[in-house]
């Protein structure tokens, strides 16, 4: 694989069981072992309430920016069993979850699949990945030309609340401004 270029990825990570922060790094850390991979930035952490039904806690959310050699349908293989191993189980649709990772960006790809919808098909309309997404790339624009910036003015942060952490593993903190995350380089 040492031939190929990496391609840069967005990953929403969110939780709203069993600890979220924990479940969170937990996340990133594994993130960061993907083979042929490089964790380069993780966004802070926000609270959102939850999209669906009410019945169930508050997230935590945060935007992961991952450069791999993966093809995109065995990343998303390696992010689903990330899920597995911290629990995930698929009881109903957008209900409470020990962790969820969506892949929302693979380089500027478009992909529709059964399996795989790149950009992800909700991204622009969840205030929730926009924020921390911005964060990691403020001057993103999506392939059809349409600016992130301009998307997240027109949703607004609909109440999202900036996480304080002490986990030294997210950017933004008590004494922390954001920076970037530099992994050491792929597995």
């Amino acid at each position: 694989m040492s031939g190929l270029t990496f391609t840069r990825c967005h990953i929403g990570l969110g939780s709203n069981l069993a600890d979220p922060e924990a479940q969170l790094t937990l996340a990133a850390q594994a993130l960061a072992h993907l083979p042929d991979s490089r964790l380069t930035a993780l966004s802070s952490l926000y609270h959102s309430a939850p999209m669906g039904p009410d019945d169930q806690p508050d997230y935590l959310n945060a935007v992961a920016m991952l450069d791999t050699r993966l093809p995109a349908l065995a990343l998303l293989d390696a992010l689903q069993a990330i899920e597995l191993a911290q629990g995930r189980v698929r009881e109903r649709h957008w209900g409470p979850r020990t962790l969820d990772l969506d892949l929302l960006l693979y380089g500027g790809e478009r992909i529709d699949t059964p399996r795989l919808q790149l950009p992800h098909p909700g991204l622009r309309q969840r205030p929730f990945v926009l924020l921390p997404l911005s964060e990691l790339s403020p001057e993103l624009v999506f392939a059809d030309g349409v600016a992130l910036k301009d998307c997240l003015m027109a949703l607004g942060e609909q109440g999202l609340v900036r996480a304080v952490t002490e986990n030294a593993l997210f950017p933004c903190g008590p004494g922390r401004p954001c920076r970037m995350l530099r992994s050491p380089g792929p597995s």
